[in-house]
């Protein structure tokens, strides 16, 4: 079997071109018609297709925007902590270890964004706090 785009013999495109020129000029015409319309239709999605690519570049370079202004506000933010941290750092006393790792540690559960349970290390901490190791 093999498959072609057209009638194989000659007799069979002769006959295909007579029944085209024989066909009554309302289907013609509607032929035509149609023609138009899908050619309307197609420039209508091209048309389209372009303003969505627009409008995505634009909200991507947007977005882009956004995540760059948000990274910089955490820049700032984490370069304030570690300042901050630093300057801390160089007030060390004996006894103050404790004060120390109550700052460093959350103790709140609720405010805690970790997935983990820490619960356990909390507890922990809380009772060395409370009564620390003798040596």
């Amino acid at each position: 079997f093999k498959e072609t785009n057209g009638p194989t013999d000659s007799y069979a495109a002769i006959s295909q071109v007579d029944r085209l020129q024989s066909e009554p000029e309302s289907i013609r015409k509607w032929r035509e018609e149609q023609k138009e319309r899908l050619e309307q239709l197609d420039a209508n999605s091209r048309k389209q297709e372009a303003e969505w690519k627009e409008k995505a570049i634009k909200e991507l370079e947007e977005w882009y925007a956004r995540q760059d202004e948000k990274l910089q506000k955490t820049k700032a933010s984490n370069r304030a902590a570690e300042e901050a941290f630093v300057n801390d750092a160089e007030d060390i006393f004996p006894g103050t270890e404790w004060e120390r790792v109550a700052q460093l540690c959350d103790f709140n559960p609720k405010s805690s964004k970790q997935a983990k349970d820490v619960s356990r290390m909390r507890s922990v901490l809380i009772s060395l706090k409370q009564a620390p190791l003798v040596r």
